[in-house]
């Protein structure tokens, strides 16, 4: 049986040149080949949304499925079943007339079935003189046949989307608990820090959270969240480390207060370096280390500094301190200033705000000034890039959006 001829159907009912493609398809399957119908079935309820089919339209389609007679679907054995709309109805449920009309219509435009009607719109098979099916009218299942392979990789995307969709969500859920714990900790412990506005934050992502998300929102509103708790670690880590030094300190001028030396030569240093040298580890506060975001999230912060890179791109941290330099020329950042925003921030992290300055240069009146000040404050412990950063993303999310 020739199951790729095109035919059209019965009365008043249309085709579509995407039906015609579609039957043309089903002439090219090839000769032996079979699948479990139960199993395209299940792949085609996976794939329901990207197909465009409603949890009915299945039902037909599972109710068709039973008058195939066997489970492997094969074009040896014919393709075509015939059912009368009460017999459906039955097997569907006892779904009214009109409804199973309009699903069976959705299994045709959703090209899992192909009509083949008889001249006078009638479902029946003709049979030989051995009673063997000769031809048939009805409904054609050889485009579950032919989707096969793309139903079963269509059921294989969904799955994973929807795993991604799963770890994301609890990885949002577990961060957003860590925040708003660590905050709540650092409050009622009188921990230094503005925690009023990390809070802001805070809440601010929270309410950004859809009632329904997808996916990119999700792991949109993730990477922020996540910037927001390694924030809130850091200061925390700035804070216990100059517990840690301040008490060392304290703990070492008692020690050799209390000390009592036969010798005046213990007590003093060899020699004035030495000795100053000494003094500066017990009394200056070492600088803590910045943490350099991810190239990723800069980029979304700072979509300006990627018109300075190498051919006008950035596509490595390279790219994005060349781009730093050229825009600190442009800005009038002397390099002596630069240098010493990388020698307390890190290059990486320089370029950074360097890419942030130039966001906000119709806000900064002096930007080498502004560049030197936050050099300071990153020396003495008291800056971090993390809600500059944040800052920005909101900011073209909002612009974003009205221009949207």
């Amino acid at each position: 049986m020739q199951v790729g001829n095109v035919t059209t159907p019965f009365g008043r009912r249309s085709i579509s040149l995407a039906q015609i493609r579609g039957q043309m398809k089903t002439a090219e399957i090839k000769s032996g080949k079979t699948a479990d119908k139960w199993k395209v079935f299940r792949d085609a309820c996976e794939a329901r949304e990207l197909l465009g089919v409603q949890d009915r339209a299945l039902a037909v389609l599972d109710a068709l499925l039973t008058f195939y007679p066997d489970n492997e679907l094969s074009e040896d054995r014919g393709l075509v079943v015939f059912p009368s709309n009460d017999q459906l109805s039955v097997r569907a449920h006892g779904i009214a007339g009109t409804t199973l009309r309009r699903h069976l219509a959705a299994l045709v435009d959703a090209g899992l079935i192909h009509r083949k009607d008889s001249a006078n719109g009638k479902r029946y098979a003709r049979k030989d003189g051995s009673g063997a099916i000769e031809d048939a009218f009805g409904f054609s299942l050889a485009p579950l046949l032919a989707r096969a392979e793309e139903l079963a990789h269509a059921a294989q995307q969904v799955a994973a989307e929807r795993k991604r969709f799963r770890v994301a969500k609890e990885a949002l859920t577990i961060c957003r608990r860590d925040v708003r714990k660590l905050i709540s900790a650092a409050v009622e412990e009188g921990a230094p820090g503005d925690w009023s506005h990390i809070e802001a934050l805070f809440i601010g992502l929270v309410a950004r959270i859809p009632r329904s998300p997808a996916i990119l929102d999700l792991t949109s509103i993730l990477e922020e969240m996540e910037m927001l708790r390694e924030e809130i670690i850091n200061r925390l880590e700035i804070q216990e480390n100059s517990e840690n030094t301040d008490g060392n300190a304290v703990q070492n001028r008692c020690h050799i207060q209390n000390s009592k030396s036969e010798s005046i030569h213990e007590l003093e240093p060899s020699s004035e370096k030495e000795q100053g040298a000494k003094s500066s580890q017990d009394i200056r506060l070492k600088p803590v280390a910045i943490k350099s975001f991810p190239l990723a999230m800069v980029l979304q912060a700072c979509p300006e500094i990627v018109n300075y890179g190498p051919g006008g791109a950035v596509g490595s941290w390279r790219d994005l301190m060349s781009a730093a330099v050229v825009v600190r020329s442009m800005l009038g950042v002397s390099p002596s200033a630069y240098q010493d925003a990388c020698d307390a921030l890190g290059p990486e992290n320089a370029a950074a705000v360097m890419a942030c300055i130039l966001e906000r240069a119709g806000h900064i009146n002096s930007a080498g000034g502004y560049l030197r000040d936050l050099s300071r404050k990153a020396e003495r412990g008291e800056f971090s890039l993390g809600p500059m950063l944040m800052a920005l993303m909101r900011t073209n999310a909002g612009t974003a959006r009205r221009a949207s």
